[in-house]
Order: structure tokens, then sequence, then C-alpha cells
């Protein structure tokens, strides 16, 4: 089999293309002919700096897969050859809160990933396909959909009526906005290029902020809300951004902490003063990936695809993530 791997800390340019034995199936696994990856900023990290991640080498780069069962190991109940599945980014959390076993299932990292063109993966560590979705749509779905679920599903609770704050235009944000968008809520997104923020509107975005013609950005979004705040915000910055989104959010919201784009350092008070609910995310469960599925299926929602590159070009696709110019996510097709 084919297979990207890490072989040290050179970076994307140093990306391997590797020849591996072919895997076979043990009990409870399956084989999986991996048609799509798509790839997330903790990928691009990873592989920009894997020794401080703790990354043995060789390792296979990647957490989003989908493809097609080709074979399945004894006692596999759940899939046959030809299903088509996508897997789960950790697969060994089903269900519940999240523990360090769990954490330490983590494809492309802890273990290998996915970009590869056969995988196998425990029966447990994937759901299918959804019916109106292609491999590349499916592929979307492990980290970038499951944590914007989480955060407005999961974590927030969204409901009709509530206004949630959407930094950014990557993967996570732009599913957040569906979400928001899917359960009746108002979505106000925050951008440097106005252009994307145009094409917010028109995916129904309620109010849309350039954070580069107005710096003080919270205080615009405090004005859009009457003062009051939002109820949820989608906080990708990290420390660069959390201040101004604790300033955003009205007394007793809540925060949804995914990532860490942005360096600086963060003051609590304003956690404290205004009784924020501030909560880190690590994607999620299989369990919710499977009711955040069944969500996407019930409306054929489907996720924004900025680009695609083949898979022998899976370096163009990491320097495309790492020039973030991109507009909802970046797929590989293999």
């Amino acid at each position: 089999m084919k297979a990207f791997e890490i072989c040290g800390p050179e970076g994307i340019d140093a990306l391997h293309l590797a020849e591996r034995p072919m895997p076979r199936p043990g009990p409870g696994q399956v084989l999986v002919r991996m048609r799509a990856n798509s790839i997330n900023n903790r990928d691009l990290q990873t592989i920009l700096n894997p020794e401080p991640r703790g990354i043995a080498y060789p390792r296979i780069p990647n957490s989003d897969g989908a493809g097609e069962v080709l074979e399945a190991g004894d006692g596999v109940t759940r899939f046959k050859p030809g299903d088509r599945v996508v897997g789960t980014f950790f697969q060994n959390w089903t269900a519940g809160g999240i523990t360090a076993q769990a954490m330490a299932s983590a494809l492309g990292g802890p273990i290998d990933g996915v970009l590869c063109d056969h995988r196998v993966l425990e029966q447990d560590g994937l759901i299918p396909i959804p019916e109106h979705m292609s491999y590349e749509e499916a592929a979307t779905l492990p980290c970038a959909g499951l944590t914007a679920w989480h955060i407005t599903v999961g974590l927030g609770q969204i409901k009709a009526g509530d206004t949630i704050l959407v930094l950014g235009t990557g993967g996570v944000s732009i599913f957040a906005l569906q979400f928001a968008r899917l359960h009746g809520a108002r979505a106000i997104v925050t951008s440097s290029s106005d252009e994307k923020l145009a094409r917010v509107k028109e995916m129904g975005a309620w109010r849309t902020v350039n954070y580069r013609s107005k710096p003080d950005w919270e205080q615009e979004v405090l004005a859009l809300t009457d003062g009051r705040g939002v109820d949820l915000v989608a906080e990708v910055g990290g420390p660069g951004t959390l201040e101004k989104s604790i300033q955003a959010v009205r007394v007793g919201g809540t925060i949804g902490l995914v990532g860490v784009l942005t360096g600086g350092s963060i003051d609590p008070t304003g956690v404290m003063r205004k009784s924020i609910r501030l909560q880190g995310i690590y994607v999620g469960s299989k369990a919710m990936f499977e009711q955040m599925v069944r969500a996407l299926a019930a409306h054929e929602l489907r996720p924004v695809i900025d680009s695609s590159f083949a898979f022998e070009d899976a370096r163009a696709a990491f320097r495309r993530m790492q020039g973030a110019g991109h507009f909802g996510k970046i797929v590989i097709s293999i």
C-alpha cells in the first residue's frame, strides 16, 4: 500500500510517499480502501511540529478519511465489503466524556492516520457515510464537522433565536454557521476578507464583521446585539482572540474553545465577572458523530469544500492550508 509518512521535523516538503505491506484486518477490524481525506490545522501543525507532540517516526498523518470496506475480520458484524464508511477521529471514544484512553486513540497523532490508500480500522471506529454525500464530503466530518456540532449542539444547546459568534471561515467555522442555521439561530461571522464575508452572507449569516477594518470587532458585536452580547462563541483563535470573545459574549454565555491559531496571554477576570462558561472542545464521541450524521442526512446538508487535491499532490493541499486563504474544507482524493 502507499502512504505518506512524517519522517522527521523538516515540514511539508519532507513528507515521504512510502510503500508499506498491505495490512490485513484482525478480529473486530475492517480493511478500508481509502477514497478521500480532509485536512485540519491540527494535521498541518503535526507535520510542521511533530517533536513537541511526541510523534514517533514514521507516522502517517491525517485524522479524517472515508472509503470503502474491502474485507472484514473475524467477529465483525456492523460492516461488510462494499460498505461506504468514514472513520472516527478517536478510534476508542464511543460515548460519554473524554478520557486519556480515548485521547490516545486519535488518528494521525498517537497512532497512524489515514493519508494512505488502505487502512485497517476498528469496526467501532467507523460509521456509515450518509447516502447523499460523496467520499470527499464525508471525509470532512470527523474532526471539523463534529467539533462544530459539539460546540453548537452538545455544549451550546443552540436553539431558534439564539445568536452565535463564529470566528473566521475555516472548516469548523463554516460548519458552525451551517449548524446554527439548521437550528434557527442567528450567526455573526468575522473575517478579514470582504469576499469571504459576502459568501457567508449568501449562506445565511445574520451579520458580518471585517476584523481588519474594525479591529475592535468585539464592540461591533456588542452593538449588533444591542449591548447584550452573543449567547455562544465558536472560538478558534485562542489567546489572541479570546479576550475579545469574552467581551462579546453575554453575561452567563458560553465560549467553546477549539483552536489556538493565535498566540498571546489571557486574563481570566472577565470569565469570572460575567459568569461565562469557557469549555475546551476536542472533537467528540462516536455517539455524538452518529447524532450529527442523522441530522445531516435528514436535511441533506452538504459540507463546503474549498478545493480538492490528488493523493500524489498531498503536499500542495497542506500548503493551501498553511496559506490560510481557504473557505471551508480542503480535501485529498485518493
